[in-house]
């Protein structure tokens, strides 16, 4: 049992690898809005290493900057963050029923757009030293490039820096597509969000919501048509 819980946090480490690389691209240029907020080095670091968001870490370090009260800025972080409420609802399906309550918050620590994506493609039940095996490489990645970002950030050209932010989404694609090829319905569901997300950015009359909220009321409402219409069911033991 204790290999077979190696082994899963092995693969998981593995597999978020390829997270890791696009979390280091992204967290370099989240160091430079830590700098221009005054924050140091191992100051920026430390805030990547225990918040892994980089909206809510962008919104945190945007009221710092705007020297915003403590209140006001843990209100921004909270509905910067309030899509991985929906996540971690989610995933807790994806977990054994006697997955151990510790175990559990500690998934909860880093669920990510990307490790959500990771995990929630894998059929079955996921162990979750499989997810703490992707934690494993994707928070250091994360904390170590908002570090060098602060570090060396300005010796940097503005066009490098755009291009390195690009790279998460390139990487996120790598994780949704394989699982998308072997599934119809999962296909026509990222396509669909897909385009409601594009025409929820443009058309002017949704200008009164924010992004986050946005993708909150997505990401409710196509699950709730996907369970709807395309209901899993449970296997019979």
């Amino acid at each position: 049992m204790e290999m077979s819980a190696r082994a899963e946090f092995a693969r998981g480490a593995k597999d978020g690898l390829p997270i890791m690389a696009g979390y280091f691209a992204v967290s370099f240029t989240l160091g430079i809005a830590a700098r221009n907020a005054g924050l140091s080095a191992f100051q920026a670091g430390l805030a990547s290493f225990l918040l892994n968001a980089s909206a809510g870490e962008y919104a945190a370090f945007s009221a710092m900057a705007a020297g915003a009260g403590y209140i006001e800025a843990a209100f921004m972080v909270l509905v910067a963050n309030a899509r991985y409420l929906l996540m971690s609802f989610a995933l807790s399906q994806k977990l054994a029923p006697t997955t151990p309550l510790w175990k559990r918050l500690v998934v909860g620590y880093d669920i990510t757009d990307e490790i959500f994506a990771l995990a929630i493609s894998r059929s079955g039940f996921v162990a979750p030293a499989y997810i703490f095996g992707a934690m494993s490489v994707a928070i250091p990645g994360w904390a170590v490039g908002t570090y060098l970002g602060v570090a060396v950030g300005n010796l940097l050209t503005p066009g490098l820096l755009s291009a390195l932010s690009v790279g998460l989404y390139g990487m996120f694609l790598a994780v949704i597509l394989p699982p998308a090829r072997k599934d119809r319905v999962l296909l026509c569901l990222i396509l669909v969000s897909m385009a409601l997300s594009f025409l929820a950015r443009t058309l002017p009359g949704l200008t009164f919501l924010s992004d986050n909220m946005k993708t909150i009321v997505l990401t409710v409402g196509i699950s709730l048509l996907a369970a709807i219409l395309f209901p899993i069911r449970e296997a019979k033991s």
